[in-house]
């Protein structure tokens, strides 16, 4: 068995967004991350996904047109979640969207263009802490929301599978409860 592997997957652990801290992977270290992160099973060779990469000025712009229209949207918000709101898209230095562009095919079943999709997403999530860095994956409200798509370049038809926030950790990673394996698998021998 391959202990390096072994000891990462044992102890992969996610960093919330909101305690990450520059520096984030430069541009060629985001090329490497996303090529890795398309070796994943893909029947067909679709390629049912791409990515749209949110750093430096680019996530202040869109996260203010995203916090104008939560604000439109909920005109009563309260100060603490307004500020959530106006931050989401910089809690982290790079934010990369895993946008599923599954749809019907003669052959491949949509459900398996969205799994591809599922797997990028931590394929990307293992290619950060390969290249150093901390990963959170998430969805998010903007990620359901029709107008919010739109402002983040999603186009219709689309879906996103995961906004991936990555930088450097900002406090080590916390243990969390995990399942039981034993109560979700049954054996067919």
């Amino acid at each position: 068995m391959n202990e390096a592997l072994k000891t990462y997957l044992e102890t992969r652990r996610s960093i919330p967004a909101n305690v990450m801290t520059e520096p984030g992977p430069d541009r060629d270290t985001i090329q490497e991350m996303l090529t890795l992160a398309t070796r994943v099973p893909d029947h067909g060779k679709l390629a049912p996904w791409r990515f749209i990469v949110f750093r430096g000025q680019g996530r202040d712009r869109i996260g203010a047109r995203l916090a104008e229209l939560a604000s439109r949207k909920e005109p009563d918000m309260l100060a603490e979640r307004r500020e959530q709101e106006e931050t989401r898209m910089t809690r982290a230095p790079v934010v990369i969207a895993v946008v599923s562009t599954a749809g019907e095919h003669p052959k491949i079943p949509e459900w398996e263009q969205v799994l591809s999709a599922g797997a990028v997403c931590l394929n990307l999530f293992m290619a950060a802490n390969a290249c150093g860095f901390s990963a959170n994956w998430l969805s998010e409200w903007m990620s359901y929301d029709p107008e919010a798509l739109e402002i983040l370049g999603v186009q219709p038809g689309e879906r996103i599978a995961g906004m991936l926030h990555i930088g450097t950790p900002g406090m080590p990673p916390s243990e969390r409860p995990r399942p039981d394996v034993d109560q979700l698998t049954t054996w067919v021998e």
